[in-house]
């Protein structure tokens, strides 16, 4: 197949995927397998794909570092998107109900430069899928993997100027948000997500710059989600963020923005114990007011660009700063969707006793529109 009619299929592809959400708001999750109730989650089964559920997706960030001080962040998430509810095809083995996509970025702090690629394909042949044997968990997109056997998880991506081969080892145990893993996002039974992540990875490998190879360590974060359902109409997108702090707690936060500039009551979040326990926190729990903003000069979005956090009964109150102002995704060859999500440096103080920490924070639905329909992170 030539390049040509490779990137059209690609484009293809996600503009059938949009269409079919968006044609179909109202009834988009009829005929789905919706969270409606507290999941008994099974590992390693549970880290394999869910067939049934509309969307899922295995989200993987990390701050990096690498032997001579050069600063990383990564993102390389992978996305199934199921078209039908039941859809049997014969015929061409190329049929599928089944399409994926992925992202990968890579935020060069040292030189302050954002690196992207992104993949879309097929769940047949071999392109894209899931598999789970005695070997493990396998998530494949056109070459790029998470490879997850027991604690330990493999990632391997490349770009044109990039790429990774990383080792994740998980330090905690799942942490199951919501109420057992059912993270509720609206009004009503099966307007919800389950929802889980490995919060510490102590993650060690090698980074490619162009043609630099860099041995890399430090920490990585994990989320898994399957749902069958979309915002409501009057949800238009999420800042969400995933901290480490030192102390070894760890933090989730997301706020739901509705369209009147309100924050909805189901945003959530969760607090990580330094024992590997965890807490469910309510809206009511948690303040997150933005103290920046940045302008694309790509898109002329205007996204927030620096927060304080605040968790009122832990006594925890954080500055959360990106460490790159620009890391904003345009995905005209996968999912079509515009958003942030980049690398932050964290300080504050818990309980009186002062803080460090990095993380991760998403931003969607900041340029209009319905921005983050296709693949909902929350």
């Amino acid at each position: 197949m030539t390049g040509k009619k490779t990137t059209i299929l690609v484009v293809a592809l996600g503009v059938l995927a949009m269409v079919l959400f968006l044609c179909g708001a109202c009834r988009a999750s009829e005929g789905f397998l919706k969270a409606v109730g507290p999941r008994e989650f099974r590992f390693p089964e549970d880290h394999a794909d869910h067939p049934g559920f509309q969307t899922e997706w295995w989200y993987y960030t990390g701050n990096l570092v690498s032997k001579d001080g050069t600063a990383i962040g990564f993102q390389l998430t992978f996305f199934r998107v199921q078209l039908k509810p039941a859809l049997s095809f014969s015929g061409s083995p190329w049929r599928s109900n089944q399409i994926y996509f992925a992202h990968f970025t890579v935020s060069d702090l040292e030189n302050g430069e954002f690196l992207m690629a992104e993949k879309a394909g097929r769940g047949t042949m071999g392109i894209g899928g899931v598999s789970f044997d005695s070997e493990g968990v396998r998530v494949v997109l056109h070459g790029w993997e998470a490879v997850i056997q027991g604690n330990t998880h493999h990632l391997w991506a490349e770009g044109d100027r990039f790429g990774i081969e990383l080792e994740l080892i998980s330090e905690n145990p799942p942490v199951l948000h919501g109420e057992n893993g059912l993270s509720q996002k609206g009004v009503g039974p099966g307007r919800a997500s389950y929802y889980y992540s490995l919060t510490r990875m102590k993650t060690r490998g090698v980074l490619r710059l162009g043609s630099n190879r860099l041995a890399v360590s430090g920490f990585s974060w994990m989320d898994h989600e399957f749902s069958s359902n979309i915002l409501s109409k009057n949800q238009v997108g999420w800042d969400w963020m995933g901290l480490q702090l030192s102390g070894n707690k760890e933090l989730m936060l997301y706020v739901l923005r509705r369209r009147d500039g309100s924050i909805d009551p189901f945003s959530s979040g969760t607090l990580v114990r330094d024992d590997g326990t965890s807490v469910h926190l309510p809206k009511e729990a948690f303040g997150i007011k933005p103290t920046d903003f940045w302008k694309s000069g790509q898109t002329s979005v205007r996204y927030p660009s620096g927060w304080q956090v605040e968790v009122f009964p832990y006594h925890i109150r954080l500055r959360v700063t990106p460490n790159l102002k620009d890391q904003e995704l345009i995905t005209t060859q996968s999912t079509e969707v515009t958003y942030w999500e980049g690398s932050v440096g964290v300080t504050g103080t818990a309980a009186g006793e002062k803080v460090t920490g990095s993380g991760y924070v998403e931003l969607t639905g900041y340029g209009g529109g319905r921005a983050g329909l296709l693949v909902p992170k929350l």
